[in-house]
């Protein structure tokens, strides 16, 4: 994984632009200094969705604000309760919202800012706003069109994809969550991952789950493949381990997901930070992710992991080495051995702790601020 370091990082563009005005000029050299005031895009957030760059969004934004920064968020989701930092809506109704967000985008006065931080929908923003313009790519929208389903959702995500190209060519800079995500744009050499918040997902000794118990974290449907999961399970798992259950935290399953298979509904970050405790393995066999934080999430709080070899899974488990990775029809084979061997799950644990430090969101934080700062 390439770090942000205290210099430029590669493929940069330099914070000295031609033309500045005297008062924007002034400002970049007052940024390498003191409290920021921080704008950031982000269609989602999770007071309306259930995507996971909008939770990101969430943690990272709290966590500026935490470090001393004035942050405001431009979505066009409502504000989140509770929220410490501020909240812009912008409104829009009916189709091809997030192509229309962009261009509302463009209509925003961001001139008291001292960065703009969008993680998506910038892609029109290419005349200079803001003395420091950074781009954050959560995955890609290329990849993701090879999994999805359904031609009109595989297009929607091509278009996506060069808006994405787009975005990364008008900012000053461009990181991605994980290097495989770098394929789609090799002119970008930039990884900060997504961050935990290890002070809420950390290990409870004692809080276990007195039943063999398996987590899941994502949607029935999709690129998750919960469905999958709830069907290898009853056909493979609870047969082997037949007082095992299946934990999902999932809102779109069907009324009857079969025997052992409980129903958690959407949790908030406290009630999830405890199933990840009480729970013996956590699996997401998902097709696809950019970064996958609920890897990350179960990892921090002393769960073993069980995925599919997909571009986040591979990256934030080292390639398998803090988890155990296996392709979708396999799935069942370490899922029994991690609930019927404690020697085992005890090893995984402690790798993914280790793992996990490496993703600490005060440390995600700190690596951003270093990269909003102009180099002097």
């Amino acid at each position: 994984m390439e770090r942000m370091g205290r210099g430029e990082p590669p493929g940069a563009r330099s914070c000295s632009w031609p033309g500045l005005a005297g008062g924007v000029a002034r400002r970049v050299v007052a940024m390498s200094e003191g409290p920021l005031r921080i704008a950031m895009i982000s269609y989602y957030l999770p007071s309306g969705s259930k995507i996971g760059v909008g939770y990101q969004v969430h943690a990272l934004a709290s966590e500026l604000v935490r470090q001393g920064h004035q942050v405001d968020v431009f979505s066009n989701c409502p504000p989140v309760d509770g929220a410490t930092y501020g909240h812009h809506h912008i409104p829009l109704s009916g189709s091809m919202r997030t192509f229309r967000f962009a261009l509302a985008l463009r209509k925003v006065d961001f001139s008291s800012y001292d960065v703009l931080h969008a993680h998506g929908d910038d892609y029109w923003l290419w005349r200079r706003r803001v003395p420091r313009h950074v781009r954050t790519l959560h995955g890609s929208c290329f990849e993701e069109a090879l999994h999805i389903r359904g031609a009109r959702e595989k297009l929607r995500m091509v278009a996506l994809g060069f808006s994405e190209v787009l975005a990364s060519l008008v900012a000053d800079v461009t990181v991605a969550v994980s290097p495989d995500t770098l394929r789609w744009t090799p002119w970008v050499r930039g990884v900060i991952p997504n961050g935990v918040d290890t002070a809420r997902f950390h290990p409870r000794p004692g809080l276990q789950s007195e039943v063999p118990s398996i987590l899941f974290v994502g949607t029935w449907g999709g690129r998750k493949r919960g469905a999958e999961l709830a069907r290898i399970f009853s056909e493979q798992v609870r047969p082997a381990v037949p007082s095992a259950e299946l934990w999902m935290v999932t809102q779109d399953a069907p009324a009857d997901v079969g025997p052992g298979i409980k129903v958690l509904g959407r949790l908030s970050d406290d009630e999830l930070a405890e199933a990840y405790a009480k729970a013996w393995v956590f699996c997401l066999p998902s097709s696809y992710e950019g970064f996958g934080v609920p890897y990350a999430e179960a990892m921090a709080s002393g769960l073993p992991v069980v995925a599919t070899p997909n571009v986040g899974a591979r990256y934030v488990t080292r390639g398998g080495r803090d988890a155990a990775l296996t392709e979708l029809e396999d799935l069942a084979l370490p899922l029994v051995d991690l609930l019927q061997n404690p020697a085992r799950r005890e090893d995984l644990q402690g790798r993914g702790i280790v793992r996990a430090g490496a993703f600490s969101l005060d440390f995600v934080a700190a690596e951003y601020v270093r990269l909003y700062r102009p180099v002097t």
